[in-house]
């Protein structure tokens, strides 16, 4: 089944009671048993609801996996996966990634005694050094926010399971219509199901996809014991969203090349970060292992300052300075003050994070409407 098909079909079917073709709203928080422990599947809405069941068998669909959970946030899946490890497990990251990650990981489970090491792994071989009997995670975020930086998913995939090290992978900003990893040989792929899935910036969710039955069993009985569940208004709302995702995304692809290109051939703008373009380190890699390029870039000015950066983001008029991303919608965002504020600012740097970096959220407007909007803006600075 197509990707197309499989976006509007999967995981849904006519409801057996009233033939109603849209998944109903199970707006319920328990369930009347036949007899004591005696149900059909459901006894307490926190561990399982009919609406978040066919959107877990959607999401799983669309990423080639067998199943799929959903949490209340990215963040909610995010921390079911570091709730998997113990006290002395150390776990192997990136050092661009998002900073809401980052923060989870270093002010939450640094003082519960897991280690976290953050690597340049846009060389799979990076990681080797760090590799020992106590590693059990590799969480990787490929293209990463908001540098862009591209990650062979299945040479370090290859690398982890030769050290029996079980790989999870952020696919959030690829979406599963431009990349798969579990087909690259990771275990878990978590998507902030807010962005792309979702699409319209009206809803919060995380979910995970895996293969492995034991591993669902695991994460499903974290997610119920924590309590980090969606509601069934919101599982309603993505399954209405995943409908259009491939739509959406050949737009957000179409739109983000144009705009990348337009950029980069701006005499004001410095560096353009997307991984479309020839140039970009690990190109090749990206073209290997996504369909698409995608609708997110991030970009300096020549005359690189942050006062000059703020003035363009208060200039625009089409673009909305806003957090989050994957909207129909265009967004701009300063990183260093928004979405990654809580990475410390010797650690951005370093990490090649600038305070006058600006990230794009390209939507699914006209393209020229957005490339006139930055033109002008670009004009005031």
């Amino acid at each position: 089944m197509k990707f197309g098909t499989k976006a509007v079909h999967a995981g849904v079917e006519p409801d057996p009671s009233t033939g109603a073709i849209m998944t109903p709203i199970y707006q319920t928080s328990t369930y009347v048993q036949e007899s004591p422990g005696k149900h059909k599947g459901y006894a307490y809405a926190r561990g399982a609801n009919p609406t978040r069941n066919a959107l877990q068998k959607s999401i799983a669909a669309l990423e080639n996996g067998k199943h799929g959970l959903c949490f209340s946030s990215g963040m909610g899946a995010t921390d079911a996966v570091i709730k998997l490890l113990s006290p002395g497990d150390e776990v192997i990251t990136s050092n661009d990634l998002y900073g809401g990650s980052y923060r989870m990981f270093k002010r939450v489970y640094e003082k519960f005694g897991i280690i976290f090491h953050f690597l340049d792994l846009t060389d799979a071989n990076n990681l080797i050094p760090y590799l020992n009997k106590n590693t059990k995670l590799l969480w990787l975020e490929t293209p990463s926010n908001p540098l862009m930086r591209i990650i062979d998913i299945e040479a370090c995939a290859t690398i982890a399971k030769k050290n029996n090290v079980r790989v999870a992978v952020d696919n959030t900003f690829a979406s599963p219509y431009l990349q798969n990893p579990l087909a690259l040989g990771a275990d878990i792929v978590m998507h902030s199901v807010t962005k792309y899935l979702s699409g319209h910036s009206d809803v919060i969710m995380g979910a995970l996809v895996v293969d492995d039955d034991q591993l669902l069993h695991d994460l499903a009985f974290i997610a119920n014991s924590c309590g980090a569940v969606p509601g069934p208004q919101d599982s309603f709302l993505v399954l209405r969203g995943i409908k259009t995702l491939h739509l959406r995304m050949e737009r957000h692809c179409q739109n983000g090349k144009k705009i990348a290109e337009f950029l980069k051939s701006h005499p004001k703008v410095g560096q353009v970060y997307w991984p479309g373009f020839l140039d970009h380190p690990n190109y090749s890699i990206a073209r290997k292992q996504m369909r698409d390029f995608g609708g997110m870039l991030s970009f300096t000015l020549k005359n690189d300052s942050p006062a000059k950066a703020t003035q363009l983001m208060e200039s625009v008029h089409l673009f909305s300075l806003a957090e989050s991303l994957g909207g129909v919608e265009s967004l701009i965002n300063h990183p260093a003050s928004m979405t990654h504020a809580s990475i410390p600012k010797e650690e951005r740097i370093k990490n090649g994070l600038s305070d006058s970096l600006i990230r794009l959220s390209i939507g699914i407007e006209d393209g020229e409407d957005l490339i006139d909007d930055l033109t002008n803006a670009l004009n005031k600075v």
